[in-house]
């Protein structure tokens, strides 16, 4: 039985003066929110020293009683803590972590797990020894738009599936400027970049749809590697190089145990900076014998985050018929009551208490999951990289 208990929770990386603010934006709003309430708690703060910490508790009003924390293993000693939760940049999560997922805790960690697969891959082969239960920030596979593809495939709505096609914008909104704070964008070495986070969460999501590829290559280009860094007024400050690939194309195959039931192809197209004027940033096709599902996002590359200034819209081209229809869906009613970058990450909030206490398999992604699709990614841009 799902636990009817708190779960406790410390969370790695909420800070005051963070650059992206994620934990603040995606991971507070449903934890604060009477719903999270009622199945977490925040019990302490790890941070780079206990003084951001303390300042952290402070600066979101959290109860006096919040432990703050600036070593691994002062967190790693907390027998009140359930849950661990990492939200720190990508080459932070490894050193941050490991001691938590030694000493058997449950840990959830945001995508990317770590900023190489060989770290992916030992955080998971520790958390598996350790026993602790493990989640990863990939929610596009449990976002209701993916829910709502697989289920239209699921129903035979375009017969099987023959391809599927994507054609995708994303790199901190600009072609050669990027804000100081995310000068790391340009460093491969660190691991969080528009590879490992735009393009392969949307990697992530259509294969959430379609079924992992059986087969899958890659094509990597730098087109742009003189990267300006931004000040917070927007002026230059300098200008860096960069060795992360801004123009990628990858194709592949999936075989007969897919949803698609037959050696389906992928053809993605992935590119760093703005659309062409009134086009969107994404456009995905899925190619069936009997029609074709359209999936367009105007503005926001993330559809499994969301806009609400932006709506993705689905559409179905049916062949016969040659008319086309417009498919309707939404968030759940409590995701709606948080802004759209908690409504994600609250969903796997709620999923893993869910599943808490009891047996049996998860629909989230977990530690060895998100480690194959490291070694995934990893095999992809090997060649490029030597």
């Amino acid at each position: 039985m799902p636990s009817t208990t708190p779960i406790r929770v410390a969370i790695i990386g909420l800070s005051s003066s963070a650059k992206t603010a994620w934990a603040s934006r995606a991971h507070l709003p449903y934890l604060l929110s009477p719903l999270g309430r009622s199945k977490y708690q925040i019990v302490a703060l790890l941070n780079s020293s206990v003084s951001a910490a303390r300042a952290a508790i402070a600066a979101y009003n959290l109860p006096d009683s919040t432990r703050a924390y600036g070593d691994p293993a002062a967190l790693r000693a907390d027998d009140e803590v359930d849950l661990v939760v990492c939200t720190t940049r990508v080459d932070k999560h490894y050193e941050t972590v490991l001691d938590s997922v030694r000493a058997g805790k449950d840990v959830f960690v945001e995508w990317p797990l770590a900023h190489d697969a060989q770290h992916a891959r030992e955080l998971a082969e520790q958390a598996r020894k350790a026993g602790g239960k493990t989640v990863v920030g990939a929610q596009g596979v449990r976002a209701p738009i993916t829910l709502k593809l697989r289920g239209l495939l699921e129903e035979g709505r375009i017969g099987r599936v023959v391809s599927a096609e994507l054609r995708v914008l994303w790199g901190v909104n600009d072609r050669v400027k990027v804000p100081e704070g995310l000068a790391y964008f340009t460093e491969r070495k660190v691991g969080g970049n528009i590879y490992t986070i735009g393009f392969a969460h949307i990697f992530d999501m259509v294969q959430g749809v379609l079924g992992e590829l059986a087969t899958v290559k890659g094509d990597f280009h730098l087109q742009r590697p003189e990267v300006q860094l931004l000040d917070p007024t927007g002026n230059t400050v300098k200008t860096v190089r960069s060795d992360v690939p801004d123009l990628i194309f990858v194709s592949g195959k999936w075989d007969e145990s897919s949803i698609t039931q037959q050696n389906a192809t992928l053809h993605y197209r992935f590119r760093r900076g703005q659309p062409f004027p009134g086009e969107p940033v994404l456009e995905w096709t899925i190619s069936g014998e009997k029609g074709e599902i359209r999936i367009i996002s105007p503005k926001n590359t993330f559809i499994q985050v969301g806009d609400p200034a932006a709506p993705r819209l689905i559409e179905i081209h049916d062949f016969e018929t040659d008319t086309v229809e417009k498919v309707e869906w939404d968030w759940e009613a409590w995701q709606q009551e948080l802004p759209h970058p908690a409504r994600g990450i609250g969903k796997l909030y709620e999923d893993f208490a869910a599943v808490k206490g009891a047996e049996g398999s998860v629909n989230y992604v977990t530690f060895d999951l998100a480690a194959r699709r490291h070694e995934q990614l990893e095999k992809l841009l090997s060649e490029w990289q030597a």
